[in-house]
């Protein structure tokens, strides 16, 4: 990874097919886990179901319109989410075999805003103990 990859997250990095986000909520072979006001779905992949121009990571970032109804905070909560993750993205990336992948949804639960500090402790949490599953 060179150097200004290392500090973006990159459209790759992003879950846009319908198809794999389908397959994360409805494929049975996923997992959850929350450390509250985060929950995240994740799904590990082996080599045949993957592309090889696509990293080992992948993150979906949902922040429900139930819980804000101003898109202006919803937003915010996602720029907190996606910059936490890019911080501690290495804790699970490292973990990751060659040829295999890992899937992510991160979806916010509650109805308030956040410290930026505290969603990244959260994050860094979650990010830690999907690591330790794989």
């Amino acid at each position: 990874m060179s150097a200004s990859q290392a500090e973006n997250l990159t459209k790759q990095e992003r879950v846009c097919s319908k198809l794999l986000i389908d397959r994360l909520f409805n494929g049975g072979k996923s997992h959850s886990m929350s450390a509250y006001p985060l929950r995240v779905v994740y799904m590990y992949m082996p080599s045949d179901d993957i592309s090889n121009d696509e990293p080992n990571t992948q993150i979906l970032v949902s922040v429900p319109k139930k819980c804000f109804k101003r898109a202006v905070k919803r937003n915010r909560v996602k720029r907190q989410v996606r910059e936490a993750y890019r911080r501690n993205r290495i804790l699970v990336s490292e973990r990751v075999p060659d040829g295999c992948s890992v899937v992510m949804a991160f979806i916010w639960l509650d109805s308030k805003l956040y410290d930026t500090a505290v969603v990244e402790a959260k994050m860094k949490n979650l990010i830690q103990r999907v690591s330790e599953k794989i």
